[in-house]
């Protein structure tokens, strides 16, 4: 054979492999959750199948904060506004600012912040995941100044899908991403173990799954690495947010502690010191045990393919913040004309 020959031969093999991937990765559904993008695996057998709730524009759109009710600090379970848009739709006017905006801590100088920003309003609520409270809160005993106030964001920080996205050509994603995409799925649907460890992403069996999640292979869904690596709140942590509160009385703080979905499926004593000794301190609703009972009561009260709350979660957990707002606001504040 001359070398012409072999090189064409190794071209065309090679060529042949690279269309072949392309196929694959071009047909392998675009995903449309974090755990899925993060994980690598397909969302035709774990994304949702259940079309979310939708909500009035007109109840999604913040307040400047010189103009809000209630203040909202939060993270990326707050970042679609679809919880405090429950808030709005009885009368509540809301901004919201993200624990990211303030390098993940808030500090000693909260009150004058709150004055620098304009606040006219009696109520903060402080919003955090379960995995992230410890560090953040790590952070908020180091922490001197608060820094510059944010500007005003009127609309969502983040526009979440409502409909089961159709069939798209995955043209954005990497050449091998189809492949590796496959592989993981394969070995997801195959595995009888407790998990199946993908990058950040985990696959575990969920028991009564298909009462649970609406995805294909509803028996499995994922979970985040992270829910397991950043370990249990503790009745120390409680205290640092008693603490946190008691020095910062100017207005009245709601915590809002979101559970891990790790800890809302299969491991429901995550945490639980802190979840009674939070419950006893009275600095907010017991979402941990809510969210164990709504689990049964919504289909995706987590996404499956997500570590987020789905939006017929997000509603459901507006309702109850609703309710914690009323004990320390009765009635909406009247609007000036």
């Amino acid at each position: 054979m001359t070398p012409a020959k072999l090189w064409l031969q190794v071209f065309t093999a090679g060529f042949a492999v690279i269309v072949a991937m392309l196929i694959v990765t071009l047909n392998t559904p675009i995903p449309y959750g974090d755990l899925s993008r993060i994980g690598l695996v397909s969302d035709h057998e774990f994304g949702w199948q259940k079309d979310q709730p939708q909500v009035d524009r007109a109840y999604l759109r913040a307040s400047p904060i010189n103009e809000a009710d209630v203040l909202v600090i939060g993270d990326s379970f707050s970042a679609t506004a679809r919880w405090q848009s429950v808030l709005k739709q009885h009368g509540y006017r809301f901004a919201t600012v993200f624990w990211s905006e303030f390098h993940e801590s808030l500090c000693d100088d909260f009150d004058e912040w709150l004055d620098r920003a304009g606040f006219k309003g009696k109520l903060v609520i402080i919003e955090s995941v379960e995995r992230l409270l410890a560090d953040r809160l790590a952070n908020t005993q180091k922490c001197k100044a608060m820094g510059n106030v944010p500007g005003t964001r009127i609309e969502p920080f983040f526009e979440p899908i409502e409909k089961v996205p159709g069939f798209a050509l995955n043209w954005k994603a990497k050449l091998t991403s189809g492949y590796v995409t496959y592989r993981n799925t394969r070995a997801a649907k195959q595995a009888e173990g407790p998990s199946v460890p993908l990058n950040q992403s985990w696959v575990r069996p969920v028991p009564d799954g298909c009462s649970l999640f609406s995805n294909r292979l509803c028996d499995k869904a994922l979970f985040f690495k992270d829910d397991d690596d950043n370990g249990e709140l503790t009745v120390q942590h409680v205290e640092q947010m008693h603490a946190f509160s008691e020095a910062h009385r100017s207005r009245s703080i709601l915590w809002m502690v979101i559970p891990n979905k790790t800890t809302t499926y299969l491991t429901p004593d995550h945490s639980q010191d802190f979840v009674t000794a939070f419950a006893k301190a009275g600095l907010g609703p017991d979402l941990f045990t809510f969210a164990r009972e709504q689990k049964t009561k919504i289909r995706d009260f987590y996404f499956p393919n997500d570590t987020h709350t789905s939006l017929f979660g997000q509603l459901a957990l507006g309702e109850v913040m609703l309710g914690a707002v009323r004990k320390i606001i009765p009635e909406p504040p009247a609007k000036s004309s």
